[in-house]
């Protein structure tokens, strides 16, 4: 595995942070293991369901507000049976804590999970040059007429007329004639 940031090869794929930038590398081990995406990513992309522990309770309050309140005020001005309008408080306050209670325990959480904080790589330096220089350096070459033949007859040499020797022929002559002047 290789760091995203740097590019160093890191000897283990459990390695927890780049050796030589830092880079915290838990992360990309969990993306390459599951082919590229975090789980977590998944849900995001999920369509919100409706029903959750934040709808139930906010439909068992307005449940034990409207048949609580306002029903049994509104049956006690028509003039309806004391019975009734008993039946309804009963229902408006019991069923609300069952629908309160049952949405708790049986329903999915709202909350979206928590994702892990972005990584921001340190700044790395330019690559070529000083100075925020992002182009290579001006070119630096001595032209190729500046290779042209002597123009002296004799200070060129033409080198077809050589024949090859070896190197150890050519040091015992220069011995046999540095031995001759001596």
């Amino acid at each position: 595995m290789h760091c995203p940031s740097c590019g160093q090869q890191q000897v283990s794929s459990e390695t927890k942070f780049c050796s030589r930038c830092g880079m915290p590398l838990g992360v990309v081990a969990e993306v390459v293991a599951h082919g590229g995406f975090l789980p977590q990513l998944a849900q995001l992309n999920q369509k919100k369901k409706f029903f959750t522990k934040k709808s139930g309770v906010v439909f068992g309050t307005l449940w034990f507000i409207f048949l609580t309140m306002f029903s049994t005020a509104f049956f006690g001005i028509l003039g309806a049976p004391e019975e009734l309008i008993g039946i309804i408080a009963i229902t408006g306050v019991f069923g609300a804590m069952m629908i309160i209670i049952a949405s708790l325990i049986f329903l999915p959480s709202s909350k979206v999970p928590v994702l892990l904080p972005q990584f921001q790589p340190p700044q790395q330096p330019p690559m070529y040059g000083a100075g925020g220089q992002s182009a290579l350096p001006p070119q630096r070459s001595i032209p190729a007429n500046m290779y042209d033949a002597p123009r002296s007859a004799g200070s060129w040499r033409d080198t077809n007329d050589l024949e090859p020797t070896s190197v150890t022929e050519s040091t015992t002559r220069l011995l046999e004639k540095d031995e001759k002047i001596i």
